[in-house]
């Protein structure tokens, strides 16, 4: 067992819990939003080749998050160190990413090798820290709200000072990303201090074998119903993550305002956070995420029409899917929360969780070489292809996820 966590939790308290959000949440945009983009422009990687590599990266990554939250369930009293081991493995791979060899041949080796330790690690901790919260007193929605807002306070960071980095002198970029890293590493190492000085709540039951687990939750029809929609909509926000870049600079071709862009993406989401909890409370968890879906549809319906110089219709665009992505944030995990009532099953259920997103992500890298197919190459200004890949496609991804999550909610109202 760990050691138990009664007395009430103070806001502070909270507080220390969500701080892991933000260096998390500074990881992940870079391994997926920010890394294709700089070995494609950057390092001069092919990009059918790197489209390729993702795909294979974060499928490997995808199968092993089961096995992680299964590894957690069984070892509640290492679950501490297991953190601490992880934090410190991906802040090695991720000062390793933006420190690549020269020629891009021992570039794509040296990326794929990298990208396999930075996603197991951040696996880990994420799936590791999900599993926390969610045995937290108290814990709902207003909890995972500080998780999610620290979160998305990191990927404003991230999107803002590596994007300023990239763009400025190139004599200065190596300098520049060593600080970063360094300011990353100092991030993480003071979030995980603080959350791991606190005490671990209690674990009702583990030791399960892994088949045991998986077949209690598969028995489980509410949570085996929910994993459609979720890779439905994780797709759907998976594919434009990965061809956002691109689609600033050449569609656009508003290369400078990239940072302003994503920036503005995340900060709507995170003022979006509030609003979503509130409104869930009022009319429920489903029917509010699936008043965001529609919110997006609409955001990236715009964004099809869009063509260069239109950088204030692409903000608006920003805010909307922006906004929608707090939802996107916020409800999932509560959901799962509910559902998921067996003991020593919760590490499990987040790996699977995440396992799910992790798979959208390796499907959204085949974007990259199906819009080389289509005869997109960056750099070389506006495409016919990109809005349909970028914006297009999503909006169809996102439509079926609010249809098989309206058929979730009638069949297991929330």
């Amino acid at each position: 067992m760990m050691e138990p966590s009664c007395a009430p939790r103070s806001r502070a308290d909270n507080a220390a819990y969500g701080m892991l959000g933000a260096p998390l949440a500074m990881a992940a945009l870079p391994l997926f939003v920010q890394i294709p983009a700089y070995y494609a422009s950057h390092v001069g990687v092919a990009l059918a080749p790197l489209g390729w590599v993702l795909f294979a990266a974060r499928l490997l990554d995808m199968l092993q998050d089961p096995l992680f939250g299964h590894l957690l369930d069984r070892s509640a009293q290492r679950q501490k160190r297991w953190m601490a081991a992880a934090g410190v493995v991906l802040t090695f791979a991720f000062i390793c990413l933006w420190k690549p060899p020269a020629t891009p041949q021992a570039a794509m080796v040296w990326l794929v090798g990298m990208l396999v330790l930075a996603y197991g690690a951040h696996s880990m901790l994420s799936i590791a820290y999900l599993s926390w919260g969610s045995r937290l007193p108290e814990q709902g929605m207003r909890a995972v709200a500080w998780r999610e807002g620290a979160g998305v306070a990191g990927v404003i960071v991230a999107s803002v000072v590596p994007v300023g980095i990239l763009a400025a002198d190139p004599a200065l970029i190596d300098q520049r990303i060593t600080w970063y890293c360094l300011f990353f590493t100092a991030v993480l190492g003071g979030a995980l201090l603080l959350l791991l000085r606190q005490p671990a709540p209690a674990m009702t039951a583990q030791g399960q074998r892994w088949a045991v687990s998986l077949r209690g939750l598969w028995a489980n029809r509410a949570f085996r119903a929910l994993l459609p929609p979720y890779l439905l909509n994780a797709l759907s926000a998976a594919v434009p993550a990965t061809l956002a870049l691109f689609f600033i600079e050449d569609q656009l071709q508003e290369r400078a305002l990239a940072g302003v862009f994503l920036a503005t993406y995340f900060g709507a989401a995170a003022l979006g956070l509030p609003l979503w909890s509130a409104l869930a409370r009022r009319i429920g968890p489903i029917a509010c995420w699936r008043q965001a879906m529609l919110l997006s549809i609409v955001g990236f319906v715009a964004a099809v029409l869009l063509g260069p110089g239109e950088r204030w219709a692409f903000l608006a665009v920003c805010l909307a899917t922006g906004a929608a992505l707090g939802a996107d944030l916020l409800l999932p995990p509560v959901l799962l929360a509910r559902v998921v009532t067996q003991p020593g099953s919760v590490g499990s259920a987040f790996g699977i969780l995440t396992m799910l997103g992790k798979l959208a992500l390796a499907l959204a890298g085949i974007a990259l070489p199906l819009l080389s197919a289509l005869g997109y190459h960056p750099g070389q200004g506006p495409s016919s292809s990109l809005p349909l890949v970028y914006a297009a496609l999503p909006c169809v991804l996102k439509l079926a996820a609010f249809l098989v999550l309206g058929r979730y909610g009638r069949l297991h109202p929330a």
